[in-house]
């Protein structure tokens, strides 16, 4: 894994060398710095594959210059293939292959790829920059355009310094908790979206963005279960397979869930020796699934290693959060998410997950609220607002607020963005014209593959890839994700609804392909998640952080906020009497960050 780093603008040798030090972390293992045609590239290698300084970056071949961060899993089947064409090969990387594919195949080589990436190739002859961002958008793509002006890089604050932030985009993290792409905190300065090309002419002075890959709408398959069950276990197995090569120490992540538990069975069985395992616990037994862990490691004979974590080795992480999420992100699950891969690093450099399983196959909650509240909807929205208005504050005194905005709704499908912005919105002026773009993804007729897709097209970019890619790049550790292999991702949007969600059984092909590892009685468990007891801590150890950072003086430079809403969220939460954890951790990110950008300073 690396950082990259490409502009036009004319900065000296030790600015450029500052701004790779902001993400040293990315690539510890060699910085480079290469100018030519007007442009400066920049990369900090993180070694995985040929270890060798024959393939540090910047890259050339011919007429082309390549900066890449990721990791192309099938490039040894390319290489075959370009051998064949003629090709021959100084290194055993992948940077290599992409850069010679690109020559063979011009810019929509892309397709041919299988990873997770981030790509920045110049041609000398055409002048342009042809970028990448892999399918899913695992690995971080930052740019900066105006006027011809731009600067590329895998993180934010390299290319921040003098931009103005942009208000539309801190009004929707405060509805979501993080920012989706396009958008970043600042202005002029955009992710490119997964699955995107960006091309820039540097003759022409223009910029362009394209589509090279998105979910479709899926055509059913006629697969019997069994035949459907046995595709997607090989699919699975190959997916597994060509993420475990690697010439430095692997090992898998391994929590309570099924996901996890599937990517180290099939490791472990391709293995020739013991996978490490990696799983860490907490005293909180709510946040606790570390027994069933341990278990799973024992029937499949990994050499399991097992972290015991108390809160306050997770507080004491805060300077390697705010280092690594350099945009606010307020998902707490970032936490213990840190403390795995600075306990992991020890060990292994790279290390398989189980992310994704939950997007593609029905796995969380909020697919059995579908299921429960489709009855609701049955009743007509004019008798449904009456019981919002006038009955329902009656029979329940207090603790309405999100029923009687659901009762009000138009129809189930208008439920589905709510999962992910929130009912109970913390802006004054509520704008969902941002989401609007992701309408081709809820047009579908069945409700839970519409939230599925809107799950994989925002919150798995958006929130669960930037936890994984910045919590594992803090301490140098590459995280891959089989369930993220795209031919899985199509493969299961293909299937019947009862395939994967049968009467509220989530998940039941990856439950019945697991139960061909480890018998279905130690894994058969309601779902925990991997979060912190924020609630709590909120409340107790962090009060006093909280208060202080969430004083008027900073609450009144928030914009869109509504600064009367949220002190009274925040007084009933001291008091016990709601819950409002996620909005009052949401604000305290945002101060934080606020802080350490330079844009408040707390006097308290």
């Amino acid at each position: 894994m690396c950082g990259i780093y490409l502009t036009n603008i004319k900065y000296k040798d030790k600015e450029i060398s500052k701004k790779l030090d902001f993400m040293q972390f990315r690539g510890p293992d060699n910085k480079s710095i290469y100018k030519s045609d007007g442009l400066i590239f920049g990369h900090l290698r993180l070694k995985i594959l040929d270890l060798d300084k024959r393939s540090n970056q910047p890259m050339h071949f011919n007429n082309l210059t390549i900066v890449f961060n990721g990791e192309i899993y099938n490039y040894k089947d390319i290489k075959k293939e370009l051998k064949i064409l003629g090709y021959n090969f100084k290194t055993t990387s992948d940077t290599e292959v992409i850069i010679k594919s690109f020559h063979q195949w011009g810019p929509h080589f892309i397709k041919k790829m299988n990873g997770m990436f981030a790509i920045s190739i110049f041609d000398r002859k055409t002048k342009k920059i042809y970028c990448y961002r892999d399918r899913l958008g695992v690995k971080p793509f930052y740019y900066y355009w105006k006027d011809g002006i731009f600067e590329i890089c895998s993180q934010l604050k390299p290319i921040s310094d003098k931009k103005k932030l942009s208000n539309k985009a801190i009004s929707v993290y405060l509805d979501c908790g993080y920012i989706p792409s396009p958008m970043s905190i600042f202005q002029d300065i955009n992710k490119l979206g997964a699955g995107h090309i960006l091309e820039i002419d540097l003759r022409k002075n223009t910029i362009s963005n394209s589509s090279y890959w998105d979910l479709h709408k899926p055509i059913i398959t006629n697969l019997s279960y069994d035949k459907a069950k046995s595709t997607l276990h090989n699919l699975l197995i190959d997916a597994v397979k060509i993420r475990l090569n690697s010439d430095v120490p692997i090992g898998t992540f391994l929590s309570g869930g099924i996901d996890s538990a599937l990517v180290t069975s099939i490791a472990q069985k391709i293995s020739k020796t013991k996978i490490k395992t990696f799983t860490v616990g907490f005293d909180e037994k709510d946040f606790d699934e570390s027994k069933v862990a341990n278990k799973f490691a024992e029937i499949l004979s990994t050499d399991h290693n097992h972290l015991r974590c108390k809160s306050e080795n997770i507080l004491e992480l805060f300077k390697s959060y705010f280092r690594s999420f350099d945009e606010p992100f307020a998902d707490n699950s970032a936490l213990p998410s840190l403390v795995l891969n600075k306990y992991t690093k020890k060990k292994v450099t790279v290390a398989l997950s189980g992310d994704g399983g939950d997007e593609s196959f029905f796995g969380y909650n909020h697919f059995e609220w579908l299921r429960r509240l489709k009855i609701i909807f049955f009743i007509p929205q004019f008798l449904r607002k009456f019981l919002s208005f006038f009955v329902l504050p009656f029979i329940f005194k207090g603790r309405t607020e999100p029923l009687k905005l659901i009762l009000r709704l138009k129809n189930i499908k208008d439920f589905i963005p709510e999962i992910f912005i929130g009912l109970n919105r913390l802006t004054k002026i509520k704008d969902n014209a941002w989401i609007k773009k992701y309408k081709y993804h809820m047009s579908s007729s069945n409700i839970y593959q519409m939230c599925a897709d809107l799950n994989i097209k925002m919150w798995l970019e958006a929130d669960s890839n930037v936890k994984v890619d910045r919590a594992s790049m803090a301490y140098s550790v590459e995280v891959r994700s089989p369930f993220l292999d795209y031919r899985i991702i199509e493969f299961a949007r293909t299937l019947p609804l009862k395939f994967r969600f049968n009467n509220g059984n989530r998940k039941k092909i990856i439950k019945d392909i697991l139960e061909e590892y480890i018998p279905k009685k130690y894994f058969n468990q309601p779902k925990k998640g991997f979060g912190v007891p924020i609630r709590s801590w909120i409340r107790n150890e962090l009060r006093t952080e909280i208060e202080s950072n969430l004083s008027d003086d900073f609450l009144n430079i928030v914009p869109n906020l509504d600064v009367i809403k949220f002190k009274k969220m925040l007084y009933k939460h001291m008091l016990g009497k709601h819950n409002y954890a996620a909005y009052i951790w949401r604000l305290y990110i945002l101060s934080k960050w606020y802080q350490e950008f330079g844009f408040y300073k707390n006097e308290r």
